[in-house]
């Protein structure tokens, strides 16, 4: 049962994700490919990764994944940052047009988190953001989040133009 639920919530924030991207680019052609869009959000997620911890993370090439930032660069969606400590390495930071795409989700999960606040009491609320931080911390060990989503900076990404 509890499977079950679990798994009709995270298809609910996905089909309402796909939903959102149809309904906006139901008049052109999307500009974001399906791999690109994952390729993205573990950008984002990471931070602001190098090329290299990037291609660890996704276990793709390293020429490979210089290949995918090169095209999400053309298209708009991130831009290079070099390193202040090595010049050599180049961060990637997104740009306010990726913000824009990745609002269509975050902004129906910060929806359906204030009808939680609202619908259970105070107490309930923090036994799931507890069992949450559990379930992150001890039950996915197979995914490493950067410190600074773990440490509760999960709001929309910030442009920094």
């Amino acid at each position: 049962m509890l499977k079950d639920a679990f798994f009709i919530v995270y298809t609910k924030f996905k089909l309402h994700f796909y939903q959102e991207i149809f309904r906006r680019f139901q008049t052109r052609e999307a500009s974001l490919t399906t791999m690109e869009t994952f390729c993205m959000e573990s950008i984002q997620a990471l931070g602001s990764p190098t090329v290299a911890e990037f291609a660890a993370f996704m276990c793709i090439s390293t020429p490979n994944a210089a290949y995918k930032v090169n095209s999400l660069v053309e298209k708009g969606y991130i831009r290079k940052i070099q390193s202040q400590r090595d010049r050599r390495e180049y961060h990637l930071e997104v740009t306010q047009k990726y913000i824009d795409y990745y609002n269509i989700s975050s902004s129906y999960i910060a929806q359906v988190m204030d009808r939680i606040e609202e619908r259970f009491t105070p107490q309930e609320c923090a036994k799931l953001a507890e069992m949450l931080k559990i379930i992150e911390q001890e039950l996915m060990p197979e995914v490493n989040l950067p410190e600074s989503l773990r440490s509760g900076q999960t709001d929309t990404p910030k442009s920094n133009q």
